[in-house]
């Protein structure tokens, strides 16, 4: 199996603690960091993906909005210059500790952070990869 993934999310995976919009997101995505930690490949989406799930049935879900779009658009940009492969829908990737180590090199000094101006998590994310990315869910041992 793959998780369905749109490519701003690639970046927010880096620093997820456990923290989001509600419980059913928070556990929602709990069980995506484990199917990616234990080794489940990416395939990239257009649109709203695996982790937007438990928010598609609000009132207007903010996955449909240009903004997140933008989002993608730049993300998708910012990691096909680092990981030098397209970052599109349809791509498969494996999430391998030292891809998610370069991915995470690259937040962490700005380089792919262009996605993520105006994002109501920017400063968790920053503070996360302030610190070594301590206690992030997403975790590969090989």
């Amino acid at each position: 199996m793959t998780v369905r993934v749109r490519p701003h999310h690639l970046l927010c995976l880096l620093t997820y603690v456990g923290k989001g919009y509600s419980a059913a997101f928070v556990a929602n995505y709990d069980v995506i960091a484990r199917r990616l930690s234990s080794g489940e490949e990416v395939e990239l989406v257009e649109g709203p993906d695996d982790i937007c799930g438990p928010l598609l049935d609000d009132a207007d879900p903010h996955c449909w909005r240009d903004s997140v779009t933008e989002r993608d658009r730049q993300a998708a940009l910012d990691l096909k210059e680092l990981l030098g492969r397209p970052v599109e829908a349809g791509a498969v990737m494996s999430l391998t500790a030292a891809r998610l180590q370069r991915m995470r090199a690259a937040f962490a000094s700005g380089k792919t952070r262009a996605a993520c101006g105006g994002c109501e998590w920017h400063e968790l994310c920053t503070a996360i990869a302030g610190q070594g990315f301590a206690g992030v869910a997403v975790q590969r041992l090989c």
